[in-house]
């Protein structure tokens, strides 16, 4: 169903995501399949949290870096998300990682924390930070997300 076609389209960015945080709306289908949940929202932030488990290794034992690429655009597109006036939407069109520290089965949850640095017309721009249950920063990135005005 198109976000037209469901009544999105009437709600701000941050409406639609206060909706699917409290469970209103349902989650994307990313988030289903990876086990993600939007545990907040606010006016430019978005914050995800996950725990790793064993459908997600790579060869080598430790959880794929697509995971945790995939919960820091979630969390920096959803923070830009938040700023966008109804009719809007976005795409990323850059993200950039740093691995800091491997996840692997048994890390306990964590917790992805985007955050808008930038609310332009026509881009935005966003950080995020993937911090382990003891605050330990594991990943970094940002993103250029490109915003198509209503």
């Amino acid at each position: 169903m198109s976000a037209a076609a469901g009544g999105l389209a009437t709600l701000s960015g941050l409406e639609v995501m206060q909706r699917v945080a409290s469970g209103l709306l349902p989650p994307p289908s990313i988030a289903t399949l990876l086990g993600m949940d939007l545990e907040s929202v606010e006016d430019g932030t978005a914050v995800f949290v996950l725990t790793p488990d064993e459908r997600m290794l790579n060869p080598l034992g430790t959880v794929h870096g697509g995971v945790a690429a995939t919960l820091l655009d979630s969390c920096m597109g959803c923070a830009v998300h938040t700023t966008l006036p109804a009719g809007a939407d976005y795409t990323t069109a850059q993200l950039t990682v740093h691995y800091l520290r491997p996840m692997r089965p048994g890390t306990g949850p964590v917790r992805a924390v985007g955050t808008v640095l930038h609310r332009g017309r026509t881009q935005s721009t966003a950080e995020g930070r993937l911090l382990d249950a003891a605050g330990r920063l594991l990943a970094h990135a940002s993103t250029t997300c490109l915003v198509r005005m209503p």
